[in-house]
């Protein structure tokens, strides 16, 4: 079976390599009449991060089709998990990015979805996940300075001696 597999590779790769075979030829992919949009990813990891870290992600795209890409809308699963898109058509073979804010105030592992719906035909809205965990920072209560009842007397007027 091995050997099977590995002669089968060897002859799609000397295919390529001696013009028998496109690259093209390999994949069934139709082509695309109108917008299609072709995501970097479709899992937005934060990975294990500190509380109050850095919110923001970014999400890059491409319009892959032959007409304007709109984005209609962007929903976060949750208020927790916030997305901004372009509002202006993607032209075709062009880039842009999606902005995707998560809490981090929030303590623990998460999983999260953003919905994408486009003008796109006969497409379901593409579901990017958000995931990752937040753990507590390492000094993340703030210590009161040692003079602090020292300053509130003297605001005071008290134990002055008056």
């Amino acid at each position: 079976m091995k050997s099977y597999l590995l002669s089968l590779c060897f002859a799609l790769i000397a295919g390529i390599a001696f013009g028998q075979l496109e690259p093209t030829d390999l994949i069934s992919a139709e082509s695309v009449d109108g917008p299609q949009m072709t995501l970097e990813s479709t899992v937005v990891d934060y990975g294990t991060i500190e509380q109050h870290s850095e919110p923001l992600r970014l999400l890059n795209f491409t319009n892959t089709g032959n007409a304007p890409l709109i984005i209609k809308s962007a929903r976060g699963s949750c208020g927790c998990t916030v997305p901004e898109w372009p509002k202006e058509p993607i032209m075709p073979g062009e880039a842009s990015q999606i902005e995707i804010r998560y809490a981090t105030n929030r303590l623990n592992k998460f999983s999260k979805t953003v919905t994408l719906t486009t003008n796109e035909e006969g497409v379901e809205p593409h579901v990017i996940t958000v995931k990752g965990n937040v753990l507590e920072a390492e000094n993340s209560v703030p210590e009161a300075p040692a003079n602090i009842f020292k300053d509130a007397s003297k605001k005071t007027g008290h134990g002055h001696g008056h």
